[in-house]
C-alpha cells in the first residue's frame, strides 16, 4: 500500500514530479523527462502557467484551432476552438461557409441578469420574517457599497434582493434571492463577495429585531454562494433562409431534406436520448469557444443543461421550422461570460483569442459562443439526415488511428489517399495498415 504524503503543497515542483515518478511509476525517469518535455522553455511563461492552479507539475495540451468564415451580425470573424475531438472545427468551419452565403448569422442579447442566493434557516414566524427583511434590506445594499462601486461605475451592479420562502420543500429554509448586472465580467468574485456580505448583514441585524423571539434572532446562515443557472442572462442565434437553398445540389431535394431536418429537432424535442447526444453535440461548438477565450466551460455546461430541463423534461435546445417557404433555425441559452478579469487578462493565448474576435464584450462573446453552438449543432443534423454522421467524423479520425499506429508521415499520406472511397473505421485501418506493412518489411 502506497503511504500517504506530508506537505505535499509545500514541496518544489521538480520533489513533486520526482515522488509522483518514484511512487506510482517503473520507469521513474521516463515520466520526469516526458512531464519536463512539456515545460514552456520561457521560464516566464511556464510560471505564469504553474501558477493558475495548485500542485503544478507540467501543462496538458490541447489543440488551438480555428474556423473562419463567420459572417455574425454583419460582421466576419474567425473564430478560435480550444477542443481535442476531431472533426468539429471541420464542421464548424463548413457552416460557417454554407450561410456565409446565405446571410450569414444573426445574434441577440436578450438579457443579462446573474444570479446569488444567500441560503439560511429561519424556524420562527413568517411574517415576523418579512417585516425584518423589509427594515434591513436597505442596510443590505449600504453594507455592500463598497464592494459595488466601482462594478456600478461600469453600469453593473445590484439589481434586486428578494426573500424566497422555500420551507415547502425543505423546514425552515429560506433564501435571500438576489440578481446582479456584471457588464463585461463573469462576476463570479463581484457577487459572491456581496452575498457574503449580505449573509453578514442579515445574520447581525436579526439580532437586534425587536420584534423576534430569542430563538427567533438566531437565523443560521448555511452558505453564501452564486448560481450556475442564470435563466434570464439569455442570447439568441439564428439563419433563415428560402427553402431551395437549404441544399448545395440538384440531386438532393430541398422539401425532403428540410423535413428530415425538422424531424430530426422534433425527435430531439421529445426523446431525452436523442436530446443528450443532440445537445452535446451543440456543446462542443460552444464550449470549445468558452475555454479558447478563458472562460469556465463546467458552469456554462452546468447552466446550460439545467435550462434544457427547465420545464421538467430534458429537450434540445435548438428549434427549427418552415413558414411560407422560409426554412428558420434557432438557439437560446444561457450564457455568463466575461471577457474582463481572471485568464483573460493573464494567459497569452487567451488575449489573442480575444483580439481575433475584435476584443469583444460580454454580450458580443455570447452572440458568438452562441452561433459556434448552432452552426456546430446545423453540421451534426445535417449530416445525421444525410450522409450520417461517421463518414465525415472517421475522415478526420483517420489521422489519429495512423498516429496511434505510429505511422511515418509517408505511410500517412498513403492511407489518406487510400480511404477517400472507402469507409473508414479503426478495423479497417488497422487491417489495411498491417497488410501494408508486411508488403513492405
Amino acid at each position: 500500500m502506497i503511504a500517504p504524503v506530508a506537505g505535499f503543497s509545500k514541496l518544489s515542483k521538480n520533489e513533486k514530479i520526482a515522488w509522483l515518478a518514484n511512487t506510482y511509476f517503473h520507469d521513474s525517469e521516463a515520466v520526469i523527462a516526458m512531464l519536463k518535455n512539456y515545460w514552456n522553455s520561457d521560464e516566464k511563461l511556464q510560471k505564469l502557467h504553474d501558477e493558475f492552479i495548485e500542485n503544478t507539475i507540467t501543462n496538458f495540451y490541447l489543440p488551438l484551432g480555428i474556423a473562419p468564415n463567420f459572417l455574425i451580425n454583419d460582421t466576419m470573424h474567425a473564430i478560435p476552438m480550444t477542443i481535442e475531438e476531431s472533426s468539429v472545427v471541420a464542421a464548424a468551419s463548413k457552416a460557417a461557409k454554407f450561410w456565409l452565403d446565405r446571410g450569414g448569422f444573426k445574434a441577440t442579447v436578450l438579457s443579462t441578469e446573474k444570479v446569488g442566493q444567500v441560503h439560511f434557516m429561519y424556524y420562527g414566524a413568517i411574517e415576523k420574517l418579512e417585516a425584518y427583511f423589509n427594515s434591513i434590506k436597505p442596510e443590505l445594499f449600504i453594507a455592500t457599497k463598497h464592494i459595488t462601486q466601482n462594478m456600478e461605475k461600469r453600469g453593473g451592479g445590484i439589481s434586486a434582493i428578494e426573500l424566497r420562502d422555500k420551507t415547502d420543500e425543505l423546514n425552515g429554509y429560506f433564501q435571500l434571492h438576489c440578481t446582479f448586472e456584471t457588464v463585461d465580467s463573469m462576476g463570479a468574485n463581484f457577487i459572491n463577495s456581496c452575498l457574503e456580505q449580505f449573509a453578514k448583514t442579515f445574520e447581525a441585524g436579526a439580532a437586534t429585531f425587536e420584534a423576534f423571539s430569542e430563538e427567533e434572532r438566531e437565523i443560521q446562515i448555511v452558505m453564501s454562494i452564486l448560481s450556475n443557472y442564470v435563466p434570464n442572462c439569455i442570447v439568441k442565434a439564428e439563419v433563415s433562409c428560402p427553402i431551395e437553398e437549404l441544399v448545395e445540389s440538384e440531386s438532393v431535394d430541398a422539401n425532403e431534406f428540410a423535413e428530415k431536418f425538422l424531424r430530426a429537432i422534433q425527435i430531439a424535442k421529445i426523446e431525452p436520448y436523442r436530446a443528450v447526444t443532440h445537445n452535446k453535440g451543440i456543446m462542443n461548438g460552444i464550449d470549445a469557444v468558452v475555454l479558447a477565450t478563458g472562460n469556465d466551460f463546467r458552469a456554462i455546461e452546468a447552466g446550460i443543461h439545467a435550462y434544457a430541463a427547465k420545464d421538467g423534461r430534458y429537450t434540445s435546445l435548438t428549434d427549427a421550422e418552415v413558414v411560407d417557404g422560409i426554412f428558420k433555425f434557432w438557439i437560446e441559452i444561457p450564457l455568463s461570460l466575461g471577457t474582463v478579469g481572471g485568464l483573460t487578462s493573464l494567459h497569452p493565448l487567451v488575449k489573442l483569442a480575444l483580439e481575433m474576435l475584435g476584443k469583444p464584450n460580454a454580450k458580443e462573446l455570447m452572440q458568438i459562443v452562441a452561433v459556434a453552438g448552432l452552426a456546430q449543432n446545423f453540421a451534426a443534423v445535417r449530416s445525421l439526415v444525410t450522409t450520417g454522421i461517421q463518414k465525415g467524423h472517421m475522415k478526420m479520425h483517420l489521422i489519429n488511428i495512423l498516429n496511434q499506429l505510429e505511422a511515418t508521415e509517408a505511410e500517412k499520406a498513403h492511407f489518406v489517399n487510400y480511404f477517400k472511397d472507402k469507409t473508414v473505421t479503426h478495423s479497417a485501418v488497422v487491417t489495411a495498415f498491417t497488410a501494408y506493412k508486411s508488403q513492405h518489411a
